[in-house]
């Protein structure tokens, strides 16, 4: 029986591979440790006293305080648990709305012939060119002569429409299969009845990536909810957060917990839409 022996090159490049390999999982490693440094020592300090976060003895685990959860919510001073209420309506309807409102609004630029389709696009994309402390005091003084302060309607509202992911959709509706929108003209369905039964079902990926950046941003949004929320009934979860420090007192524990807790549904969020979201960014032809 004889046994061949693969040639000399073929043996060096297979253990260049083996190598290469290695050393990509290890840079990866790497990188997955640092990212997570933040995440453990919001927890590790959640879970901890003031002198155990400030002190000179630091230790690597905590005393695990677990009263400092009922600590947070019982805070008579901090509503927070009604803020982690009005930041998830918030966030939820802002990305439901911006979804429609944008989407149907890219839609309409793609697909439907209109003279003045390309005006009306080159006006939406010189909104992208206005800072945002140029709009915000004529907002706020729209908004507050509509008698919206310290209503959901004042957070919400003023940030369904996006002129970014509007042109997002635009971009990607672009490139749709017609195809799949002619069939369904054939069928007597129109340009709503294509979009809503064809167009959309088909984009779930990318709606979903546009969703998860949307909740996010909604979610962490600070100014307009600090500006609109002058009620404390009405604060936002990073409203709440900010409370906790002052010019007096800086309650160490309560800024960590707070912090710990109010970025679960980011978390939840990004670990549940995660393929989504890579698939959707890369059907928006956006390289990084």
């Amino acid at each position: 029986m004889t046994t061949t022996t693969p040639p000399v090159g073929k043996q060096h490049t297979k253990g260049r591979g083996v190598f290469g390999n290695a050393g990509l999982y290890i840079a990866v490693g790497v990188a997955a440790l640092l990212f997570l440094i933040p995440f453990y020592l919001i927890f590790r300090n959640a879970l901890s006293t003031d002198p155990e976060i400030t002190g000179e003895n630091w230790k690597l685990l905590p005393s695990f305080q677990w009263g400092n959860i009922s600590e947070l919510f019982d805070d008579p001073t901090v509503e927070f648990g009604r803020s982690m209420v009005n930041s998830l309506v918030v966030a939820v309807s802002t990305t439901l709305g911006t979804l429609l409102v944008c989407s149907l609004a890219g839609y309409g630029l793609a697909r439907i012939p209109y003279k003045h389709a390309n005006k009306v696009f080159y006006a939406v994309l010189a909104t992208l060119m206005v800072p945002t402390a140029v709009t915000f005091v004529p907002s706020f003084v729209l908004v507050s002569s509509l008698g919206w302060v310290d209503t959901y309607r004042g957070l919400i509202i003023p940030g369904l429409f996006s002129g970014f992911t509007c042109f997002l959709f635009r971009q990607y509706f672009l490139g749709f299969p017609k195809e799949l929108e002619e069939a369904a003209r054939v069928d007597g369905l129109g340009y709503w009845g294509a979009y809503w039964r064809i167009v959309v079902p088909n984009s779930l990926n990318f709606f979903a990536a546009i969703a998860t950046i949307t909740f996010i941003s909604a979610w962490n949004s600070f100014l307009w909810p600090l500006v609109m929320g002058q009620d404390p009934s009405s604060w936002t979860v990073q409203i709440a957060l900010s409370s906790f420090m002052t010019n007096q007192t800086v309650n160490f524990h309560l800024i960590f917990m707070a912090a710990a807790i109010s970025i679960l549904p980011l978390v939840f969020v990004f670990l549940f839409l995660q393929r989504w979201l890579v698939q959707g960014i890369a059907q928006t032809g956006i390289k990084g």
